[in-house]
């Protein structure tokens, strides 16, 4: 089954998830934090996105992310890309460091904006690692404290409902997160919601997120990639679909099948289907590319910047 399209909502707050591969470590050293540090304020000026709060686990992540007037999904992907390149260089070693694609719930700000950033911030405490969030250093709770000073982390949003001066607000933004430490955990921002995986808010919300012209659209096809992709290989159709295994032709399919997943716009078995290859083919294709694009930068860019010739379609089929 396809997955489901990302929605996009100017100025909307997303619950971001990321998971290391098969329950592996994403932090193996502080250089390994602090470089994610980079990465993030870095998105926030190439982006445009606003981190409202985040806590770097072990072997996953949360954030708390505003998105601005790009989609949200080409920051994150340029995060895990470049991230899972200084990973990989650090340690000599190829692959995936990330668990599939990132999780992402759009929350509604107005019932959920204070209760996201707690759930977040209490995170190691709820996984046993310490007993206060004080104690834990890796998340954006000293700042809010006052603690810590990140120039790319965005407060005021959170603390000004707190109260008008930042004493006022720390006090009670400080025993707002006491109050909810024996808080378990919360599937609803994992995406489990009863309406929709990826939204988590009351009707009205649900309503204009769903109904809103500012939802990226599965209106795209494989057929429609898959054409795309010959007119930039410069290759026909019935020449993707031959048993030929040049190397170009070859990475064309890959590419056909690597955009279908991560547009959410058809299945490997689609795309085989219009290739002449089967799923098992196509997904090995896919893999295999995905693997070069890690340690292969000007690979990586080229088909980003294929990906995003489709996401601008996909933005401005609304307009």
């Amino acid at each position: 089954m396809a997955r489901k399209p990302r929605i996009h909502l100017p100025g909307g707050l997303y619950h971001v998830i990321f998971r290391g591969n098969g329950g592996q470590p994403v932090f193996l050293g502080d250089d390994d934090r602090f470089r994610f540090y980079l990465l993030l304020q870095e998105g926030t000026v190439r982006f445009g996105y606003r981190v409202h709060a985040f806590c770097l686990m072990t072997n996953h992540i949360h954030l708390a992310l505003q998105c601005g007037v790009l989609p949200l999904q080409r920051g994150m992907q340029n995060l895990s890309f470049r991230y899972t390149r200084w990973i990989n260089w650090r340690t000599k070693r190829t692959g995936h460091l990330f668990q599939g694609r990132y999780k992402a719930v759009l929350v509604d700000s107005d019932s959920y904006l204070l209760e996201l950033v707690r759930y977040i911030h209490i995170n190691p405490v709820r996984a046993g690692m310490v007993k206060a969030p004080g104690a834990y250093p890796w998340s954006s709770h000293h700042a809010y404290m006052g603690k810590e000073v990140l120039p790319w982390l965005t407060t005021e949003w959170a603390l000004g409902q707190f109260g008008k001066s930042a004493a006022t607000a720390r006090t009670s933004y400080e025993k707002f997160v006491l109050d909810g430490l024996g808080e378990g955990h919360r599937p609803e921002f994992h995406g489990k919601g009863e309406t929709d995986s990826r939204l988590l808010g009351d009707d009205s919300f649900l309503e204009k997120c769903l109904d809103g012209s500012d939802m990226l659209p599965l209106r795209l096809n494989a057929q429609e990639i898959v054409a795309k992709v010959c007119r930039t290989y410069a290759i026909d159709e019935s020449v993707i679909k031959s048993a030929s295994q040049n190397r170009k032709n070859a990475e064309a399919r890959a590419v056909a099948g690597w955009l279908a997943k991560e547009l959410g716009c058809g299945t490997l078995s689609e795309v085989g289907m219009l290739v002449n290859r089967d799923v098992g083919s196509m997904s090995s294709a896919v893999r295999r590319l995905s693997d070069r694009m890690v340690n292969d930068s000007q690979l990586a860019d080229q088909l980003q910047k294929l990906k995003a010739v489709f996401e601008n379609k996909l933005v401005n089929l609304e307009a």
